[in-house]
């Protein structure tokens, strides 16, 4: 079993498992336990009332966190002709058709995000194995199909990000850095929350959002079964 440091122990110690935090708190405690060689993302796991294995609970959305993700995104578009060149001029690390669809095909993922033109999709629908195990496959409900692409590429540098539930009902996101303040994290956070709220499927009943948790990528085990006080509005 690895030993942690003086900073990882000091921050488990301070965190009670069973007590339910505000969400700044909570946040700080997490924060408290980042690892000083390197930033790490702070993270959020949401646990909704929904059975993703119903279509219309099966939630995925698209969210533009006000505050960034602290990341630069590598991000592949397949286009052809002006959206090829458009695509280039935006900053895409990897603009192709038929040949990128076959060098992705050949096991080349050196990108984060994809983004394809409509017309691209019946090539691009060939790397849906590849592509969608990884939540990388471009889909008109996340804006990630679409002719715009010199947008879309814009809105993932500036903090888009796509989330969809897993099968045990709970959304796993990044908030940001862990050395962005307490209120840049929360403000992604109530953005978010905004978002899942807005996506609640008629079918979910009862208390739709049922749990949250906040940690570090690799913070304290505790942190990460940290509790928030919920919204008290009706409508989650």
């Amino acid at each position: 079993m690895a030993k942690h440091g003086k900073k990882y122990r000091a921050a488990a110690q301070k965190v009670d498992p069973d007590k339910k935090y505000e969400l700044k708190e909570a946040i700080g405690l997490a924060k408290e336990s980042n690892s000083e060689k390197f930033d790490e993302s702070l993270d959020v796991a949401v646990r909704l009332s929904v059975d993703p294995r119903k279509a219309d609970q099966n939630i995925r959305v698209s969210v533009v966190l006000p505050k960034g993700t602290g990341k630069k995104f590598r991000v592949l578009v397949f286009a052809k002709g002006d959206k090829e060149t458009e695509a280039k001029a935006a900053g895409a690390v990897e603009v192709g058709g038929d040949d990128l669809v076959a060098k992705v095909q050949g096991g080349w993922m050196e990108f984060d995000r994809v983004v394809a033109t409509p017309d691209m999709m019946g090539q691009v629908g060939k790397l849906g194995k590849v592509l969608g195990p990884r939540g990388l496959m471009p889909n008109p409900k996340t804006g990630t199909v679409t002719f715009d692409v010199k947008q879309a590429i814009e809105q993932i540098q500036a903090g888009k990000v796509d989330y969809r539930v897993d099968k045990s009902g709970i959304v796993h996101a990044s908030l940001g850095k862990a050395s962005f303040s307490v209120e840049d994290l929360a403000e992604n956070y109530q953005t978010l929350i905004a978002t899942l709220v807005k996506a609640k499927p008629a079918s979910s009943k009862g208390h739709y959002v049922r749990g949250v948790s906040v940690s570090t990528t690799m913070g304290v085990g505790a942190v990460s079964y940290t509790h928030l006080t919920l919204p008290t509005n009706r409508e989650v």
